[in-house]
């Protein structure tokens, strides 16, 4: 559950500038985490050197792939209502089209849609995409193709992602992948693997190609960025056994981050997700140093209740992740947290979920993504702890805990309110064709009149009014920053 759903953008379909010479049309459609959507752009890259250009149009695709997330059962059920749907199409209009799942569904049930349910050609897991044009050869000479083997080296460093659906202003680049902890409700280690670090030297790389490209702001992602250490290549978990010089040369996240701040110091540099067991306060430390590192961290506590975070196997106690808070508010005292939250956790009781509560209104979130508790085949907590919560207690904890949010969003969005902020412009405004939208250094969303600006400025806004989640503004200037 770690990492970040945003409902907006599930089952979007990718759309990629039409090479002349590629003849075949490739349909695909993304749902989960940043991660699968940065992973789709990877897949994209890949077959558009074997000829395939996008569509939006399923009838006339020659391959569809449905890059996947496991992490809830909702997740899992959309992606098959689709996989239901691309079958129908397929039947009815171009019995020629190939179908494949991508991903971590395509992981964590590998052979099942092959061989039980007939449904896909095609199942490839995140570690083997660039395996696509041989298991596309599979294919197209009439056998299923799968390949879901987790690799210790794979962190797509070599290739360069094609950006799709983009504003042209933020991008996200993948600098680990995997996930070396065990947290029971989680699947991703499963899924995606041990944990590995991608080479600083190419992400580097790529952070220069998206400033010579015009984008203004990167987010560094990976299931787990804090714990990014990058020795020569390998494991995370073997790194006690690299060599002398090897630990001495290595490069972790507080590193990493000054690197791409000095590198790019007019780029904002964000990044998601946090582990509390893993932010260490070099990284704070960092962030303070530097203005272009954006002042919001993504601290995902899953629970308030010790008991709790014993039996999730979150490597942290209550009072740690409190101390956490109290330095990250002290190191920068404008830094915004948000945090993902489970409720109804096998044995949750009034009591723990009540330390949830106090837990919230000690720290008083920015924001927040809030979850009732979905048993997940294959982790240990679906293995050994029975779905005891009843489904009733669990929706009325999770309205709870939503308004509270709410509130306190509210509270966070206030603090800004008669002050100058510095706002990216990413695009139009929702509500109002006359108006900008872009966020602040917190992550808050910002609005004003457009007046002669421009997608992509960094311009300082008046704030003179605000939503629970919007600020509401005048621009007086751009920014020193652009």
């Amino acid at each position: 559950m770690e990492k970040v759903i945003d409902e907006s953008k599930q089952g979007q379909s990718l759309v990629l500038k039409h090479k002349k010479e590629n003849t075949r049309k490739l349909f695909i459609e993304s749902y989960g985490c940043a991660m699968n959507f940065s992973d789709s752009e990877i897949v994209a890259s890949i077959l558009t050197n074997e000829g395939f250009n996008t569509t939006q149009k399923l009838e006339e695709a020659d391959l569809i792939l449905v890059n996947t997330c496991s992490i809830r059962d909702k997740a899992e059920q959309t992606v098959r209502k689709r996989l239901e749907k691309y079958n129908a199409v397929k039947r009815d209009h171009n019995p020629k089209m190939k179908v494949g799942v991508l991903g971590c569904m395509a992981e964590r049930l590998k052979t099942k849609f092959l061989e039980e349910e007939k449904i896909v050609d095609l199942v490839v897991g995140p570690d083997a995409y660039k395996d696509l044009p041989n298991l596309l050869a599979e294919v197209d000479e009439g056998r299923d193709a799968i390949n879901v083997i987790l690799s210790k080296e794979e962190t797509y460093g070599d290739v360069s992602p094609v950006r799709l659906n983009t504003n042209g202003v933020t991008a996200f680049v993948s600098i680990t992948r995997g996930c070396d902890n065990m947290c029971t409700f989680c699947v991703v280690p499963f899924t995606r693997g041990r944990e590995r670090s991608r080479d600083p030297q190419s992400i580097i790389e790529e952070i220069n190609d998206l400033w010579s490209k015009g984008y203004k702001e990167i987010t560094l992602l990976g299931q787990n960025v804090d714990s990014y250490l990058w020795y020569g290549g390998g494991l995370k978990k073997d790194f006690v056994k690299a060599s002398d010089i090897q630990k001495a040369t290595a490069v972790n996240f507080a590193n990493l981050l000054e690197l791409c701040a000095k590198t790019q110091p007019k780029m904002r540099i964000r990044f998601s997700t946090s582990n509390p067991q893993d932010l260490t306060l070099d990284v704070v430390e960092t962030m303070a140093k530097y203005h272009n590192i954006c002042n919001h961290i993504h601290l995902p506590v899953q629970s308030g209740s010790d008991r709790i975070l014993k039996a999730m196997n979150r490597l942290h106690t209550r009072e740690e992740y409190i101390e956490l808070i109290n330095n990250i508010r002290e190191i920068i005292p404008d830094c915004a947290i948000s945090q993902d939250m489970i409720v109804g956790f096998p044995t949750e009781t009034e009591d723990d979920f009540r330390d949830t509560v106090s837990l919230m209104k000690y720290v008083k979130y920015h924001f927040g993504y809030m979850f009732t508790y979905s048993e997940r085949p294959g982790t240990m907590a679906g293995r050994n702890m029975e779905d005891d919560i009843p489904e009733a207690t669990k929706k009325r904890r999770l309205a709870e805990i939503v308004a509270l949010q709410q509130e306190h969003s509210g509270i966070r969005t206030k603090e800004h309110l008669n002050t100058v902020v510095e706002v990216l412009i990413e695009k139009e405004s929702k509500k109002s064709d006359t108006h900008w939208s872009g966020r602040t250094s917190q992550n808050i969303v910002c609005v004003f009149p457009k007046e002669n600006y421009n997608i992509g400025n960094l311009v300082n806004v008046k704030t003179t009014n605000c939503t629970t989640a919007t600020l509401i503004g005048e621009a007086v200037g751009l920014s020193k920053n652009n």
